[in-house]
């Protein structure tokens, strides 16, 4: 097999807060694809590094009275502190705010400027006077244009209704709660249509994306002149200030993707690899593992730049979904929001290194944690079928070690030698989940080995002792076979086979030839089983701490209710006209360019069909709302919007965002059923 270099990247977590066990799903994927290529005797390192630049890193170390360079280096510390805690091995861990960096944008720049991709314009925002910073539109909130609903964001609210910030009426800055101003800014942008017909064939043609993703810029953006792309800020802002600009600085979403090469600096740096080896090489593979949420940054822009600046391209861009767990968005009134280091405070991470390998296949589709099927997939596999092999037997050959000669197995080893091509290919892949069942087939056939020749009857008949030391050599080496495959996944029951055994998993080929003739060790116990108290421990501790480290107590709030004060009294023949109804959801679908908007298909009962827009995208799943009772305002007057025309409203709670609340009738309840 021929040696690859191959370079390999996960997106940079932003330096603005912890690891939790949604960016675990990336971090995971990538370092188990890492282990494999290097299991395989390639060349491959693995680079990463913390974003560090931006407005919110600046107000966040305001906030905590620190200067931004202490506030991003405390952030890096807890990152890698979390990392490793789950067996993230990187090569190298670097910040996007490193001297690197900074002379890699600048080259950059330079060439996108000899380019020709460079023009300036004027940029008109929202200033807040009090902290002299121009204001993005998660920074003001207002009452909406066009309904009045308060404490919207500004560029859509939650009604639907989109609008520039500058349009928010009574306008507040988040940051100081004062008035706004318009004001306008030179910025510099990059004229990426310039190289429209260069993204269109990379993103067209050969493997550099899912078929999926090429789709979806071909439909979204490609088809029309792409628009450019606004890459400076003025001060004050923490970042790279601009060298031919003077007093603005460069977006952070420039100087992000270079950290991946400021990092492989540093990395080529500490071993005296030479730099140019690795991104302007074209024998080197460089692969970017990253989430759905940021492929238009990575697949149009990044391609771009790298062009520009006559650097190596990725080979591929592999894209995964997000998390939820038990059907939901991850909630922190759910407690399902979980901290990387609350999760180890409870639970053995070799549970979510193999319970994400277990969902992960090769598209872009979202995973889901059902926690009752976490605990009773890890105790299933891990140790019911995988570790158990080795607790039944190795006991038993303590004293004698393995046999000299490998055992008859009725072509156990061999089947499972043979197997390594199609679980590699799935590895290669990206298909996880392809590859923990084949893994989980060849302990199902190795179990049933056991359970036939039951060495604990044998271990009873002295006279038996040789047969009883092969049956343990044929067990013990089906187990060994199956963590070498399960090595990328399982790091430390990789370490602790070969501690078991007294000669450690190095390669890949290592399945291929059984051991005989050796020493075993002590048996030390590998993997406890999952419990799901300590799940529920963890759920618990996560509130606790969304709400402070407070016990929950019913000591409610007035907030809500002075922020919208109880209407006018009416009478009973107004409530009447409100036709209030119960509808079945039996269709929930996103809509294309709406940042709030679900677009429900409820039922009514019969052939009573209504089209509904709500404003609930950040708190629910399309997925989990299908059959789900839901109440809707049934006599509204039908709106038109810029997605469609809305039949109805459905109803719910809470301010907004992630805090939306459906009302949900009692299961008994029933379509058409009026609400009184």
């Amino acid at each position: 097999m021929k040696e690859r270099r191959i370079l390999v990247t996960s997106a940079l977590p932003y330096a603005n807060g912890p690891i939790h066990i949604g960016h675990l799903v990336e971090y995971i994927q990538t370092d188990i694809w890492v282990r494999f290529q290097k299991l395989r005797g390639h060349r491959c390192i693995f680079l990463c590094a913390d974003d560090t630049h931006g407005t919110a890193i600046m107000i966040s170390a305001q906030k905590h009275g620190v200067t931004e360079e202490a506030w991003i280096t405390r952030i890096n510390e807890e990152h890698q502190r979390d990392f490793a805690g789950f067996d993230v091995a990187f090569d190298n861990y670097g910040s996007t705010h490193s001297d690197e960096n900074r002379q890699l944008c600048a080259a950059f720049w330079k060439a996108i400027r000899a380019a020709g991709l460079v023009v300036e314009k004027d940029v008109t925002q929202l200033y807040d006077p009090v902290k002299g910073v121009f204001l993005a539109d998660r920074f003001v909130k207002g009452k909406c244009p066009v309904c009045g609903k308060p404490d919207q964001y500004g560029d859509s609210c939650e009604n639907g209704h989109t609008y520039t910030a500058a349009e928010l009426v009574e306008p507040v800055s988040t940051l100081s709660g004062a008035a706004p101003e318009i004001r306008s800014a030179p910025h510099l942008f990059i004229q990426i249509e310039k190289l429209h017909d260069f993204l269109e064939s990379w993103t067209q043609s050969g493997d550099h994306l899912q078929p999926e993703v090429a789709n979806y810029l071909k439909g979204h953006f490609l088809h029309e002149p792409l628009r450019d792309w606004d890459i400076s800020r003025p001060a004050p802002y923490w970042g790279f200030e601009i060298p031919d600009f003077p007093g603005n600085y460069w977006f952070v979403w420039f100087d992000a993707p270079i950290g991946y090469m400021a990092s492989t600096w540093q990395w080529c740096k500490q071993h005296g690899e030479d730099f140019d080896a690795w991104w302007r090489n074209p024998d080197t593979e460089i692969h970017h593992f990253i989430g759905k949420d940021i492929t238009y940054f990575h697949t149009l822009f990044w391609p771009a730049m790298l062009k520009a600046a006559g650097f190596n391209l990725p080979t591929k861009i592999h894209i995964h979904g997000f998390l939820t767990v038990d059907g939901r968005k991850m909630s922190k009134r759910d407690g399902t929001f979980i901290k990387a280091a609350t999760y180890l405070n409870h639970l053995d991470p070799s549970f979510l290194r193999y319970f994400y390998a277990s969902k992960l296949g090769p598209g872009i589709d979202d995973i889901d944690m059902n926690l009752q099927e976490f605990v009773n997939k890890v105790n299933s596999d891990l140790v019911g079928k995988v570790v158990n092999l080795a607790s039944r037997t190795a006991r038993f050959v303590q004293e004698t070690g393995l046999s000299a000669t490998y055992p008859e197995d009725g072509g156990l080893f061999q089947q499972g030698a043979a197997a390594e091509e199609d679980i590699a290919a799935a590895y290669e892949t990206g298909d996880y989940n392809r590859a923990m069942r084949l893994v989980m087939e060849l302990a199902d056939r190795a179990n049933a080995y056991v359970e036939s020749t039951a060495p604990w009857a044998l271990r009873k008949d002295s006279s038996k002792a040789h047969q009883l030391q092969d049956v343990c050599t044929v067990a013990l080496n089906l187990f060994r076979q199956i963590v070498v495959y399960l090595a990328p996944v399982l790091p430390r029951l990789a370490t602790q086979t070969g501690q078991l055994f007294n000669c450690p998993i190095q390669s890949w080929s290592d399945a291929q030839t059984p051991l005989v003739g050796v020493a075993v060790s002590p048996f030390q116990h590998m993997l406890q089983r999952a419990d799901m108290k300590e799940v529920h421990a963890m759920i618990e501790e996560t509130k606790a701490d969304a709400a402070g480290g407070e016990p929950v107590r019913f000591d409610d709030s007035d907030e809500f209710l002075k922020a919208e004060p109880i209407a006018p009294q009416c009478t009973i023949d107004d409530f009447i006209k409100v036709d209030l109804r119960v509808a079945r959801v039996i269709a929930a679908e996103e809509v294309p360019d709406a940042r709030k908007l679900l677009k429900l298909t409820l039922s009514l009962g019969g052939a009573e069909r209504r089209t509904v827009f709500a404003g609930i995208k950040a708190a629910y799943e399309p997925k989990q709302l299908v059959g789900s009772l839901v109440v809707v305002v049934a006599n509204l007057a039908p709106r038109q919007m810029k997605f469609g025309l809305s039949e109805g409203m459905v109803v719910a709670s809470g301010p907004g965002g992630e805090d939306v609340f459906l009302l949900r009738p009692d299961k008994g309840a029933q379509p058409g059923q009026r609400v009184h």
